[in-house]
C-alpha cells in the first residue's frame, strides 16, 4: 500500500515537471524566461522547454495591434476654450523584453503621455484650428507618442481623435454662426441667380430686338426692291407701247376716283393736272368729229338740195 501511494506521488510530481518543462507559446504570443529572477531569453511560438524551478515564463504578451480608448479629458485650447477630447490608440508591443522591464504599466504610461502631448498640441490651435484640424494633430501626436514608447518596446500605429466637444454655449453660438453662414450662402446664391436670369433675359430681348429690326429692315429693302423692279417694268412697258397723251390723260382721269376714296378724305384739292388731262380729252374729242363730218341731210322731197 505504501509502495503505491509512493507510485502515485512520484507519478504525479513527473507530471507536474513536464508540465513545467514543456511550454507550448501560441501564434502572435511571446513568452519572458526569467533564471534565478534574471533575463534569460524569449519564448518564441511554438514548442520549447524550460529549467523547472530554475526557469520562470512570465505572463505571455500579445504581440497583436491592440486598441485601447481613453476617456475624455479637458484639454484648453489657445483662445481660452476648454474642450473635452476623446481618443483612440492603437500600438503594437515589438519588443517584449522592453515592454516587461521598461515600463511598469504600459497602458497607463501611454495614457497619461497621450493626455500630456495632447494639450501640448492643442494649446497652440484655436477652437476652429482644434475641431478641423484632425489629421494635423493625429500626425503630431503620433510621431510624440512614437518616440517616447521606442525605448519601451512598443510602436504606435495610429491615434484618433474620436470626439472634440467644446462647451454647450460654445457649440450653441457655432450652430447660430453656421446657421447665419449657411444664410448668407443661400441669400448670395439666390441673387446671384437672379442677376444671371435678368442677364440672360437682356440678352435675349437684346438678340431678339436686333433680329426684328434685322428682319424688318430685309422685308423693307426686299419691299423697296419689289417695287423699283415694278415701277421699272412698267416703266418699260410703257415706253415700248409709245402711248400718246389722250391714253395717259384717259388713265389718269380714271384713277382720280381711287385718289378721293376713304373715310378720311373730307376735303379734296382738283389737282391742276385734271385740267390739263381734261383739256387733252376735248381736243381728242373735237379732233375725232372733225375726222368724222356729219353725212349731208337729204331734204324731205328726196333727192339733191338744189344749189342757190
Amino acid at each position: 500500500m505504501a509502495a503505491l501511494i509512493a507510485l502515485v506521488v512520484i507519478l504525479l510530481f513527473a507530471l507536474f515537471v513536464a508540465s513545467q518543462t514543456i511550454r507550448i507559446i501560441p501564434q502572435a504570443r511571446a513568452g519572458v524566461v526569467e533564471r534565478f529572477g534574471r533575463y534569460n531569453r524569449t519564448l518564441e511560438p511554438g514548442l520549447t522547454i524550460v529549467l523547472p524551478f530554475v526557469d520562470r515564463v512570465k505572463p505571455l504578451i500579445d504581440l497583436r495591434e491592440q486598441v485601447v480608448s481613453f476617456p475624455p479629458s479637458g484639454v484648453i485650447t489657445e483662445d481660452n476654450v476648454t474642450v473635452n477630447i476623446d481618443t483612440v490608440l492603437y500600438f503594437t508591443i515589438t519588443d517584449p523584453k522592453s515592454a516587461s522591464y521598461e515600463v511598469a504599466n504600459p497602458l497607463q504610461a501611454i495614457e497619461q503621455l497621450t493626455v500630456t502631448t495632447l494639450r501640448n498640441v492643442i494649446g497652440g490651435l484655436t477652437l476652429e484650428d482644434s475641431l478641423t484640424s484632425r489629421d494635423q494633430i493625429n500626425s503630431q501626436l503620433r510621431t510624440v507618442l512614437d518616440e517616447a514608447t521606442g525605448k519601451w518596446g512598443i510602436r504606435i500605429a495610429r491615434v484618433e481623435l474620436k470626439a472634440v466637444d467644446p462647451p454647450a454655449g460654445i457649440q450653441e453660438a457655432m450652430e447660430k454662426q453656421m446657421r447665419a453662414e449657411r444664410d448668407r450662402r443661400a441669400a448670395i446664391l439666390n441673387a446671384e441667380g437672379l442677376k444671371q436670369s435678368q442677364i440672360l433675359t437682356a440678352e435675349g430681348e437684346k438678340q431678339s430686338a436686333v433680329l426684328r429690326a434685322e428682319g424688318q429692315k430685309t422685308a423693307a429693302i426686299l419691299q423697296a426692291e419689289g417695287e423699283a423692279q415694278a415701277i421699272d417694268t412698267v416703266f418699260t412697258a410703257i415706253h415700248k407701247g409709245d402711248p400718246d397723251p389722250k391714253l395717259l390723260s384717259y388713265q389718269y382721269l380714271q384713277m382720280l376716283p381711287r385718289i378721293a376714296q376713304g373715310d378720311a378724305n373730307k376735303l379734296w384739292v382738283i389737282p391742276s393736272e385734271f385740267t390739263a388731262a381734261l383739256g387733252q380729252l376735248t381736243s381728242a374729242f373735237a379732233s375725232g368729229r372733225d375726222d368724222h363730218p356729219a353725212p349731208p341731210q337729204t331734204p324731205p322731197g328726196g333727192g339733191p338740195r338744189p344749189l342757190s
